[in-house]
């Protein structure tokens, strides 16, 4: 048992799946939903439209006004589904310190997994050329409280329905484990 969840992050590099996997959980839970990139401001997008990634700096702002609207949806006690990158360990702890009972869904996926989703979407800010500078800043959730991490590459329904699970204190037989 994990205890209890008041709200989520859906978190990982660029083209891992965050707002797909973000939209079907807060469907699934009766969550409200953050996509984290509507926040970014415009100097940030500018930036990345550009190729250039961002700085800690950068992101520091970023951080508060979602850290805001964590606390926002908290107050009216509904569950947050956040889909935000949360590349650093400093990162998910400043969300952490917006609300109890945060639970982070990592979703992992290999840089060329990531690099081809990338180069594949159309109509996003974020270029396939910061990919690489996504993996450099990514600090990995595996030892943190409340975090499950699952393989980006599966199903958007057998994440979905995992994390769910997860969330509500239930197991799931993972997707690689259930008979065929």
């Amino acid at each position: 048992m994990i205890g209890h969840i008041s709200s989520l992050v859906v978190m990982g590099v660029a083209g891992c799946g965050k707002s797909s996997v973000a939209q079907g959980l807060a469907a699934r839970l009766g969550g409200v939903l953050i996509e984290g990139d509507a926040f970014h401001p415009q100097a940030n997008v500018d930036k990345m439209q550009r190729g250039i990634p961002l700085t800690d700096e950068d992101r520091a702002g970023w951080l508060d006004r979602l850290s805001e609207e964590l606390q926002r949806v908290a107050s009216r006690g509904e569950r947050a589904v956040l889909a935000c990158s949360a590349l650093k360990e400093r990162y998910r702890d400043r969300l952490r310190a917006a609300t109890s009972s945060l639970g982070f869904v990592f979703l992992d996926l290999s840089q060329p997994d990531a690099l081809q989703r990338v180069a594949q979407r159309e109509s996003h800010f974020m270029p396939a050329s910061l990919v690489e500078s996504q993996f450099a800043t990514l600090e990995r959730p595996d030892t943190e409280p409340l975090t499950l991490t699952v393989d980006g590459t599966r199903s958007l329904v057998s994440i979905v329905t995992e994390a769910a699970a997860w969330c509500s204190g239930t197991q799931v037989q993972p997707a690689s484990m259930q008979p065929a």
